[in-house]
């Protein structure tokens, strides 16, 4: 059994796939684990009577949350330990706002990648850290990597030339995370042009724009702090971006 887990769990790894280990950590069976694909729902390990649709149905929940958690099932609590591929964050706009941003990100274990047309601004004297610097049009970032659920993209310039292919390439595809710079009016007229494109209301709500949180930062750093703790919240799914001074929320999710 135990090798049976190891090897699902390098697979997972070697493979960037989404999945969990699951542990029996009290009561009956304690001891036991298994690990679970979350794209194909495969099992290996000690899948006993105690991995029933109940636990199921959880882990596909906190895989999706990629959220780490125990739960108390009758007499067993059982610990869901979530596998994760690195997220990607796609910056579109090598300003100065991309600079603090893509190092903030990397701190977080995102995989960076920061995309511009212009060369004097995409140069990896400017951005020596990033995973990949591309000096290209939205559509040479996209044609080799997937807008799937690992992907936040960041628009950090409201050129048409960069958002209109942005947003086109984008649509439809069931990415994290679509954050978009620009004033309140800007993101008006944003939305109006999209919905003529067929965007419907719930897609158009899934737009963070103007992006990031009210922080009342200015500068350039202050703004990719507002906008990676967006990010980080729509990550998880369960931060209010609320002090917690005064509060009796709980400081970590549980």
């Amino acid at each position: 059994m135990v090798t049976a887990v190891l090897e699902a769990i390098s697979e997972l790894k070697s493979q960037e796939r989404l999945g969990a280990m699951i542990t029996v950590i009290d009561g009956p069976d304690m001891g036991s684990v298994v690990v679970v694909d979350r794209a194909d729902g495969s099992v290996a390990g000690d899948d006993g009577p105690w991995f029933d649709e109940d636990v199921a149905s959880d882990a596909r929940d906190l895989m999706d949350r990629e959220e780490n958690k125990s739960l108390l099932y009758g007499d067993r609590r059982i610990f869901f330990d979530i596998i994760a591929p690195s997220p990607i964050m796609l910056i579109f706009g090598a300003g100065h706002i991309a600079q603090p941003l893509s190092l903030f990100a990397r701190e977080l274990e995102f995989r960076v990648v920061v995309a511009d047309a212009r060369a004097t601004w995409a140069t990896p004297e400017r951005f020596p850290n990033v995973d990949e610097l591309i000096v290209a049009w939205p559509e040479g970032v996209f044609d080799h990597i997937e807008a799937d659920r690992r992907v936040y993209v960041v628009l950090l310039s409201h050129d048409s030339r960069f958002e209109i292919p942005v947003f086109d390439a984008v649509h439809g595809k069931p990415i994290r995370y679509l954050g978009a710079m620009g004033s309140r009016r800007t993101h008006g007229l944003r939305v109006e042009r999209l919905k003529a494109e067929g965007w419907s209301d719930v897609e158009l709500a899934t737009i963070h724009g103007p992006i990031g949180l009210d922080l009342k930062g200015q500068s350039p750093a202050e703004t990719a702090i507002a906008i990676l703790a967006e990010i980080v919240q729509v990550r998880y799914g369960t931060g209010l971006a609320a002090p917690l001074h005064g509060s009796n929320a709980a400081i970590h999710a549980t």
